[in-house]
């Protein structure tokens, strides 16, 4: 049995003064305060002093990272980006896709779920939840940087083909929803435990309205690759942004949203709605340069990840956008803390198990400063 001790504890919901976190085998299984609870004889007590205690972060959206990417066939290339992560206070991602060749995201799929199975229980790597497929149903005018020429119109057996060879694994999945057979899709995706999320999309209102009722319940880089917001022809955004049951996510690195509109969105969708992902590349923790997303090149120079003209994800880490959340909203330092951990834990499904700490839940432990910069992060209870 293991104690660990700090200043402060965010569950994220409450704030525990003094905190007591006893870990074993890798699970919590008490968070008391010191106040009222003492330690056991014969129990390990590690002190972060006056370190805050807070749940692993949770990225439901990146493509690599330490020069590799996700879809790479180099059996070193998840390693290096679960070790970059965990660096930044992730514990816990979804390997996210990018449209390519059919054959090469099978492929792909069928890697990724040999990554999430073979997962160990513990280390000092984030760790593989399940997979995001991001592409091939978008849409050819919200496409972004996806290559136009692999981009397919949803189907149901195609949607089963990447099922299949992710082995069930597909957690999340982007989806214009105003695309033909975008419906039936959505419904069957929901129906077997994927998190539909509307993105990459030029829907109108009731074409979004339309994907919501089919099952879409998230959206994805909220204002990216999406019509923009009329005032006379609201669109997707409209739908995202007034729709209380829909969850979304955003990339807040000041680049891809500027911080002014942050600070809307996170008034917008409130705490319990809000996502923090980092659309992050290969690039991300590595000098500029030229780096691959899926099977093409992406060129970076001072944060900015270009296609052909066109903003191709990002370098953004998780702690630092928790920290840009401070920075441009109105949030604190827990209220931050809330939309890297507890949201995308739960919209997941994996909610009680992951992204907050409470007995029961897994030893994924980010130990912060006072202004949320990273100083250890513990997954499974390794690391301390």
């Amino acid at each position: 049995m293991i104690a660990l001790t700090a200043a402060r504890l965010f569950t994220p919901l409450e704030l525990i003064e003094q905190p007591l976190v006893l870990v074993d085998d890798g699970v919590i299984v008490e968070v008391a305060s010191r106040t009222a609870r003492s330690v056991s004889p014969g129990c390990r007590v590690v002190d972060f002093g006056d370190g805050i205690l807070a749940p692993g972060f949770i990225d439901i959206h990146i493509h690599g990272g330490a020069g590799h990417d996700v879809m790479e066939s180099d059996p070193e290339a998840l390693p290096a980006v679960e070790r970059l992560l965990a660096g930044h206070g992730v514990s816990s991602y979804f390997p996210t896709t990018v449209t390519a060749p059919v054959d090469k995201t099978l492929a792909a799929l069928e890697r990724l779920a040999d990554a999430i199975e073979a997962t160990a229980p513990g280390g000092r790597r984030a760790r593989p939840l399940g997979i995001h497929l991001e592409g091939p149903f978008l849409s050819h005018a919200r496409r972004g940087v996806h290559p136009a020429e692999y981009l397919l119109p949803p189907t149901l057996p195609m949607f089963d083909r990447f099922w299949q060879a992710a082995r069930g694994h597909v957690r999340v999945m982007t989806v214009a929803p105003e695309l033909e057979g975008a419906a039936e899709v959505i419904a069957e995706a929901t129906r077997r435990g994927v998190c539909v999320s509307l993105g990459h999309s030029d829907a109108r209102q009731d074409a979004a309205r339309g994907g919501i009722a089919s099952g879409a319940r998230h959206a994805t880089h909220t204002f990216n690759a999406m019509r923009p917001l009329g005032h006379r022809d609201p669109g997707i955004l409209g739908e995202v942004l007034t729709n209380p049951h829909l969850t979304a996510d955003i990339i807040a690195d000041g680049i891809h949203v500027d911080p002014v509109v942050v600070n809307l969105f996170l008034r917008a969708k409130g705490p319990e709605a809000v996502v923090l992902i980092t659309d992050g590349l290969a690039a991300t923790g590595m000098p500029d340069g030229r780096y691959r997303l899926g099977f093409f090149e992406v060129d970076v120079k001072d944060g900015r990840c270009m296609a052909n003209g066109t903003l191709a994800g990002s370098v953004l880490t998780m702690d630092r956008a928790v920290r840009n959340v401070m920075a441009f909203g109105p949030w604190d330092l827990q209220g931050a803390v809330r939309p890297a951990t507890l949201n995308p834990a739960r919209i997941t499904g994996f909610g009680g198990k992951k992204g907050s700490l409470a007995a029961g839940a897994e030893a994924d432990i980010v130990v912060l400063s006072s202004t949320g910069e990273v100083r250890k992060t513990i997954i499974r209870g390794a690391g301390v």
